[in-house]
């Protein structure tokens, strides 16, 4: 994978250098013909190359037996990374009926909640962990009803409210920010042998991980490698 990664840089490199060199030896009446004749170029290759080195990422993969998918039983033979999010469950509707300024934190009036298929979803989670002896050594949660009641129902430990969790929704809470405090506080949990619990949202989890998950979804991540795995209950 290294020497595909060295290739593909050099390769690179010279087409810079063509540029460069155009616009040294070129007049300005021409500049612009050749500019687009090698952005045309480097735009075909680009994709050649990307579609080429993907291709060979997957044959690698498949060969090696790697996956990007464990199960909950395998996880906790062998548990991957120290951290598990995971995504509140089932909770249909919109907050705040989609008027940001109605939206009250500490209000679930004005949030979407767990539906009665959300919380029996929930307390499964919890025994599936249960059942498989994962246990955690803190739970966090996102500030918002619908991860709390999820956090609650899974009856596994003390619940620890936790901003950095918080969805970004309708720019209420910047998303850059909370993204930002969340990275600090996985560093600081790098050397952390045992597991820690996060429940939050869809956005957060797909930011953190680059792996989206349905409602009640969970995603295995590695704090010192930053590599992730969906985890599957069924």
């Amino acid at each position: 994978m290294q020497y595909i990664a060295d290739r593909l840089y050099h390769q690179n490199k010279w087409i810079l250098m063509i540029f460069l060199k155009s616009i040294v030896q070129l007049d300005t009446a021409n500049l612009q013909f050749k500019l687009k004749k090698i952005c045309s170029v480097k735009k075909i290759t680009f994709i050649k190359r990307t579609f080429c080195f993907c291709f060979l990422y997957l044959i690698l993969i498949s060969s090696s037996g790697y996956s990007l998918e464990l199960t909950l039983e395998e996880y906790s033979e062998n548990p991957y990374g120290n951290i598990i999010f995971l995504r509140h469950a089932l909770a249909p509707g919109f907050d705040a009926n989609g008027e940001p300024d109605k939206f009250k934190i500490d209000d679930c009036s004005t949030q979407r909640n767990l539906s009665s298929i959300g919380r029996k979803q929930a307390a499964m989670i919890g025994e599936k962990f249960f059942e498989n002896g994962i246990s955690f050594k803190k739970i966090y949660s996102s500030q918002w009803c619908r991860c709390l009641e999820t956090a609650q129902l899974l009856k596994l430990g003390e619940i620890i409210p936790e901003p950095s969790l918080n969805s970004g929704f309708k720019g209420i809470y910047k998303k850059e920010i909370s993204l930002s405090k969340l990275k600090n506080i996985l560093i600081k949990l790098k050397n952390e042998k045992k597991i820690f619990l996060m429940v939050t949202h869809y956005g957060t989890i797909s930011a953190m991980t680059g792996i989206n998950v349905d409602s009640g979804g969970a995603v295995a991540y590695n704090t010192k490698t930053k590599e992730s795995k969906k985890i599957l209950f069924e």
